[in-house]
């Protein structure tokens, strides 16, 4: 047969049998891509990983059967997949990836649509189906804040040298696997990014985010992603969404809070930090958009974003829409889950960003009057956590105790004001007992000194719990190496141990101030927080609290400081661990219906899945709690999590069946 018919019915076939990781055509034809493959993005795949290429068999996994992807999903839940393109041998050329349908029972739809590069990416609305194209980050050294080095087993698995019985390592920072290897964390919309190329010897992963509306049809819905290369389609894989006959909550049975710098934002968006000073109104509202814009994203993550302090007469300007929920309507262009529901916590004067310096037990007394009588009259449907953020991190417990007794023993209104403080909760009750809500975070702890506290503050009346952050081995971190489970497994510690509310520090830090490093160029540069120095033999590059990832959870999408990283989107670009940290408050959901149902059996699944967490961790020396040798507790694989997630389900489902009429 003639060579150029021969090419034109391997083209044909591959198509038609909607090809998967196995549909290769010649090295001079189109098909750069030389497999495709899918999971839940949580199992890193780095750009280097050329997994397929290596084995077909190890891409295999409850997403990915070899041919097609399968998910199952709760109705008013968020689920995703990551497609990972391989370029095994040449360069793939004007790469486009398409996928906005799938049809379900009796025709129903979950659709998706191209938005127009501008303004039209922040309107949800119609958009059930988004596709992200995914940018990675070098990862040159490993993160000192996050986990202790003393300890191999500290680290996340794949940057871990070998190691003994007792978690001492040997070797040097190339004998980490993934020394130097590029992560996946940056969300692009793919509408920004298409036609694209892959390099000859990479990967490119292609993530895509479906939402279930509550009204969605229980059933089997199906759809295919269509790849294309130079004009031609060269793969077709089928996606499958089983949709469950039950809704998650639209307020997160898990409770968090994260703060971002509307002065970090400014400066990248408009390089005025401070819109008000200058009185100039478009500004001011540029700037107001945009910051609304990175509230938005958060709901649609199950999150809560706080900011810094502004006067209560104030307030009312910024913040209403946002608690009471207008922000989250259609007629906003909001879409996905929590439509219509507040923001649901507000801090006041985070990190003490409140007139403290000239604090006197009157001045705080009217004040804390003033800010109970406002969140009063207003009403909010949705309940609204608020407080005095008092300080951070400080070990002044007598002047942390003196402000609380102050507010305390108000003789008005405002003695109803709860004060919050970063502190550890064993500390706190010890010193500063009038404190409402003491916010800890650890790396590890005496057990019965934190149980015995935690079980004060839980179950005193008067005060309630927190948590913030998270360090390896107490629970999964923030950091972009660390496991993709890593911020799942942090919502499931909170719902173990019980805590109202997780605090994530910094989600634009944007200027690594602490580090004296200024601002960074984050579409480059993995370490956002602490010092860069020098190259260590066994860390790669370090310094003074050396972190990758740390406080940037929103990527801006306009940077006038670094230009040539603009893509010029008026609001902001996500990162991977917002939406594997919505994975875990997802879980939270089912685990809060399915504890409803039969808790005994969900209390054997939480223990398994995490067997110790935070403090159960315990300490290795009584005279030296700062360290225990340890290996963490909980798996790494996705394909275990997402085998608890289905029994939680269908414990779920059992009491929906027997509901039935």
């Amino acid at each position: 047969m003639h060579r150029t018919k021969l090419l034109f019915w391997v083209v044909l076939l591959c198509c038609t049998l909607g090809s998967d990781a196995t549909s290769t055509l010649g090295e001079d034809s189109v098909n750069g891509i030389t497999h495709v493959w899918a999971n839940t993005g949580e199992d890193k795949v780095t750009q280097e990983d050329l997994r397929a290429t290596r084995d077909v068999d190890a891409t295999l996994n409850s997403t990915w059967d070899g041919e097609s992807i399968r998910l199952f999903s709760a109705r008013n839940e968020s689920v995703a997949f990551n497609l990972v393109l391989e370029a095994g041998t040449g360069k793939a050329f004007e790469v486009t990836v398409s996928f906005d349908l799938l049809t379900g029972p009796e025709g129903a739809q979950i659709t998706g649509r191209s938005a127009q590069p501008d303004e039209d990416l922040f309107n949800y609305v119609g958009r059930d189906i988004e596709l992200f194209y995914i940018r990675y980050l070098p990862i040159k050294g490993i993160s000192k804040l996050a986990y202790d080095h003393y300890d191999e087993r500290h680290i996340p698995k794949r940057l871990r040298r070998p190691y003994d019985a007792n978690g001492y390592g040997s070797g040097t920072w190339e004998d980490r696997p993934d020394h130097d290897k590029s992560y996946p964390d940056i969300a692009i919309p793919l509408e920004l990014q298409q036609p694209f190329e892959i390099p000859a010897n990479s990967n490119q992963s292609i993530w895509a985010d479906i939402y279930i509306p509550p009204d969605a049809r229980p059933g089997l819905y199906e759809g295919k992603v269509k790849i294309t290369q130079q004009g031609r389609q060269t793969h077709q894989i089928p996606v499958q969404v089983e949709v469950l006959a039950f809704a998650l909550p639209d307020l997160p049975s898990a409770r968090t809070m994260m703060f971002f710098s509307k002065e970090n934002v400014n400066q990248r968006y408009l390089r005025e930090r401070y819109p008000r000073d200058i009185k100039d109104p478009k500004l001011i509202q540029e700037s107001q958009t945009i910051v609304d814009r990175h509230f938005q994203m958060a709901h649609r993550h199950k999150m809560s974003l706080i900011d810094g302090y502004l006067p209560v007469n104030e307030v009312a300007t910024e913040w209403t829409d946002r608690l009471t929920g207008k922000l989250f309507t259609a007629a906003r262009g909001y879409r996905g889950v929590g439509e219509g529901v507040g923001n649901n916590v507000y801090s006041i004067g985070t990190y003490g960003s409140w007139s403290r310096s000239d604090a006197t037990e009157a001045s705080l007394q009217k004040e804390s009057d003033a800010w109970v009588r406002w969140f009063e009259e207003q009403k909010f449907k949705t309940p609204t956590d608020y407080f005095l953020f008092l300080i951070d991190e400080s070990s002044d417990f007598p002047q942390i105790e003196k402000w609380s007794q102050w507010v305390k023993k108000n003789p008005g209104i405002g003695r109803q004001l709860p004060t919050m403080a970063t502190v550890p909760a064993p500390k706190a009750w010890q010193h500063a007992p009038t404190l409402v809500i003491p916010t800890s975070t650890m790396t590890v702890g005496k057990t019965q000194d934190w149980d015995n506290a935690v079980r004060h503050y839980q179950q005193s009346p008067d005060h309630r719990y927190f948590m913030y952050n998270g360090y390896r081995p107490a629970s999964g971190s923030l950091t972009t190496e660390d496991d993709g489970i890593a911020l799942r497994e942090l919502a499931w510690g909170q719902f173990k141990m019980k805590v109202e509310r997780w605090f994530i520090w910094e989600s634009t830090y944007y200027n690594n101030f602490q580090g004296g490093q200024g601002e960074t160029n984050v579409f480059e540069q993995a370490q956002t927080f602490g010092g860069k120095s020098d190259r260590d033999p066994v860390m790669g590059e370090t310094g003074w609290n050396y972190n990758n990832g740390d406080g940037v959870m929103f990527y801006p999408g306009t940077d006038k400081i670094f230009p040539k990283a603009s893509y010029d989107l008026p609001g902001p670009i996500a990162s991977l661990r917002l939406k594997h940290w919505r994975r875990g408050l997802q879980d939270c959901d089912y685990l809060t219906l399915a504890a409803a149902i039969d808790p005994q059996r969900v209390d054997e699944i939480v223990r398994r899945m995490v067997p110790k967490i935070l403090w159960e961790y315990g300490i290795d020396n009584e005279d030296d709690p700062t360290w225990v040798r340890t290996d963490i507790s909980w798996s790494t694989n996705p394909d275990d999590w997402e085998a608890a997630r289905r029994e939680l389900a269908e414990i779920i489902l059992k009491e929906s069946v027997q509901d039935e009429p």
